[in-house]
């Protein structure tokens, strides 16, 4: 029972994360009547978690109260490598532009067969100024002593990325409310509503020592 509530929640938060990482625009016809909530990435430790309610110390040093949906739910990141990559793979890349052409990547997530396709695109990001975010299948990955440069594929485009060994690679595992204590580092993809309010219907935390690097 407990296998089976961690797996449904986690595949909740997958759906979430993808979105997050991804495009809202499937949502855009569906709301269009009403005013559109900001899109927001919150980036930081947990200071407390009380009832549904969230409290982060951002990376920019400011303290965000975040009110968690009906719903939400929280998985972890678990510690993955350049060699886990394989061709047929669904990931999110976050990347640089290289002097030298093509990307150089800033973290991989590798997400689970079930969700491929999910948020595909490649668009900006604002984990590092001028990154940008792929959601792609991994075409074809030739490694080489320094690492490794994936081709990707989306929506009938390729991208080359080059991914080198120090670089952050995670897949994500079942969490529960208990992980997001004060000091667990955290990526929250949330709504910032035009009075202010920020929510969310989902965490993605840091476990074992792994920490998001999205």
């Amino acid at each position: 029972m407990h296998i089976e509530r961690h797996t449904k929640s986690l595949h909740r938060v997958l759906a979430g994360a993808l979105l997050a990482l991804g495009t809202f625009g499937s949502l855009g016809t569906a709301v269009a009547a009403e005013p559109a909530a900001q899109k927001i990435r919150v980036r930081g430790t947990v200071v407390a978690l009380a009832g549904e309610q969230l409290q982060v110390k951002a990376r920019e040093g400011n303290t965000v109260n975040i009110a968690l949906k009906p719903g939400w739910s929280v998985a972890a990141v678990a510690k993955a490598s350049v060699n886990d990559i394989k061709q047929g793979d669904y990931v999110g890349i976050a990347s640089l532009p290289r002097s030298e052409g093509g990307d150089g990547a800033l973290e991989v997530l590798i997400f689970p067969p079930q969700m491929k396709g999910l948020g595909e695109g490649s668009f900006g990001w604002d984990l590092k100024p001028n990154s940008s975010m792929t959601n792609a299948t991994v075409a074809d990955a030739v490694k080489s002593v320094q690492g490794s440069v994936v081709t990707v594929s989306y929506h009938g485009q390729d991208k080359k990325i080059s991914i080198q060994q120090d670089t952050p690679v995670v897949t994500l595992a079942p969490a529960t409310a208990e992980d997001l204590k004060p000091g667990a580092v955290v990526f929250v993809s949330a709504e910032k509503a035009a009075g202010g309010a920020i929510s969310s219907s989902q965490v993605i935390v840091g476990k074992n020592g792994v920490v998001p690097p999205m």
